[in-house]
């Protein structure tokens, strides 16, 4: 079903971002990232209240290859 837009205003993108109006058969961002965080990181709210005392975080990666993103395209 078509789509009927009003003003569209986008400040900035990233370089592997969608932006999307109207109809659409497949959307697939080409992009793959590997986040390494300690404990506590991504924890949200009002009042958080976290004891990380003696925390590390392992970044040792024995793979040679990770996933990839090649049938993506």
């Amino acid at each position: 079903m078509p789509a009927i837009v009003g003003v569209a205003q986008v400040i900035t993108i990233g370089s592997s971002s969608v932006f999307h109006i109207g109809d659409v058969y497949k959307i697939m961002p080409i992009s793959t990232a590997k986040t390494f965080s300690g404990a506590g990181s991504f924890n949200t709210g009002e009042a958080m209240t976290v004891h990380n005392n003696q925390s590390t975080t392992n970044t040792y990666d024995s793979d040679v290859l990770d996933q990839g993103n090649y049938f993506n395209a």
